[in-house]
């Protein structure tokens, strides 16, 4: 593929890429921001990018193809992969809300099929801070090559719940963290068994359309395959070159992963979330604060260590961290030809929207989230 930048241009009423931002940000800042711009360029990054600091967007900018036939642009849509648990979190919240769930009722409440040492033990709190002791689906034996041959949302959705039933906790739900797929997926579950439609509807109806968000929607693998909109995940190789991996992903994403998204619509989403207007003024606040510690990570980490270790939570879908003194709630994503990331640093009135259609290669943690991170909160 070759690589090739295109301006967001249109879509937020700029007539550049690069936006000045006056009085908005100090001269450092707008600094960043061009050198962050450069890196990405630099870099080969592929994929969408918008930061917006109180209001206005300071970059916005696609940078390389969606496919073989067209470049990356303000329309594209991206695989979101686990930036997906933020909308589904976010329906288990309004549900919350509206005392159909309870954040502390028993998943054999709302879901039949487990064994009582799982039904009766784990709760929707577990579930959503990945402390109930469930993994994932896709290192079960026999998931992946089950899940790539169903053909409708209803065979991805009762499938991935079959795979879990059989499955056993890996420690007694409270007990420890473990970043849990299955665990999202289950809470999908439970968003389709309470409110009486399938959990995609539910998320349209009530997440993406309450948004604003006109593009956001959950793609079949046929549709990603023909829709010149949906960008291709490119993921990389030993090689150095890059493999298109379409053929790799599910039928239909799941509450744990690959809805589509643009950048625009993430941060209509940021907006609505921030404002109110998904969730009511109690619920926000309850949803997006810390509810479980986490500790350092676990075995030998890229780069120089921080000179402090950060301070960070898992909220009611997203994380929460700690970085210059500012609060960063946001949430990211990876899967073979896939990297996004969403940050909201609410003190600063900043949001920050990276989204990609390659990986970084051998499970690696791409550098430009933490390099946005810098940006807004400077």
């Amino acid at each position: 593929m070759t690589t090739t930048r295109r301006t967001v241009l249109g879509l937020l009423g700029a007539s550049g890429a690069l936006l000045a931002t006056g009085g908005l940000a100090p001269a450092a800042t707008r600094d960043q921001v061009s050198a962050f711009d450069q890196f990405l360029s630099d870099q080969g990054f592929s994929g969408s990018v918008l930061l917006i600091h109180r209001g206005r967007p300071v970059l916005a900018r696609s940078y390389g193809q969606a496919n073989d036939a067209a470049p990356n642009g303000p329309d594209t849509r991206f695989a979101m992969a686990s930036v997906t648990k933020l909308f589904t979190a976010v329906a288990v919240a309004q549900l919350a809300q509206a005392r159909k769930i309870a954040y502390s009722g028993k998943l054999g409440d709302y879901v039949s099929g487990f064994p009582a040492d799982i039904a009766d033990t784990v709760t929707v709190h577990h579930l959503l801070t990945h402390t109930s002791g469930l993994g994932d689906p896709f290192t079960m034996p026999g998931y992946l090559p089950d899940a790539l041959s169903w053909t409708t949302p209803e065979q991805v959705m009762a499938g991935t719940t079959d795979f879990i039933r059989r499955s056993s906790l890996d420690f007694a739900p409270g007990a420890g963290f473990r970043y849990s797929n299955a665990g999202y997926h289950l809470l999908g579950e439970i968003v389709a068994q309470v409110c009486g439609q399938s959990y995609y509807d539910y998320v349209r109806e009530h997440v993406f359309r309450a948004a604003g968000m006109t593009s956001t929607d959950f793609y079949t693998r046929p549709q990603w395959h023909s829709d010149p909109r949906i960008a291709h995940p490119y993921a990389v190789h030993s090689s150095g070159g890059y493999t298109d991996s379409i053929d790799q992903r599910l039928f239909i994403g799941t509450p744990a992963g690959d809805a589509f998204s643009t950048c625009a619509d993430m941060a209509a989403f940021a907006r609505a979330l921030l404002g109110a207007k998904l969730l009511d003024r109690a619920f926000t606040p309850a949803t997006l604060s810390g509810k479980v510690p986490l500790g350092p990570p676990v075995g030998p980490q890229p780069g120089p260590a921080p000179a402090v270790p950060p301070v960070a939570f898992q909220c009611y879908g997203p994380m929460a961290t700690l970085v210059n003194g500012r609060w960063v709630i946001g949430h990211s994503g990876g899967a073979p030809g896939t990297s996004t990331d969403l940050q909201l640093c609410p003190d600063s009135d900043w949001v920050s929207v990276i989204l990609s259609n390659r990986d970084f290669g051998d499970g690696g943690v791409p550098p430009w989230p933490m390099k946005a991170r810098e940006i807004i909160t400077a």
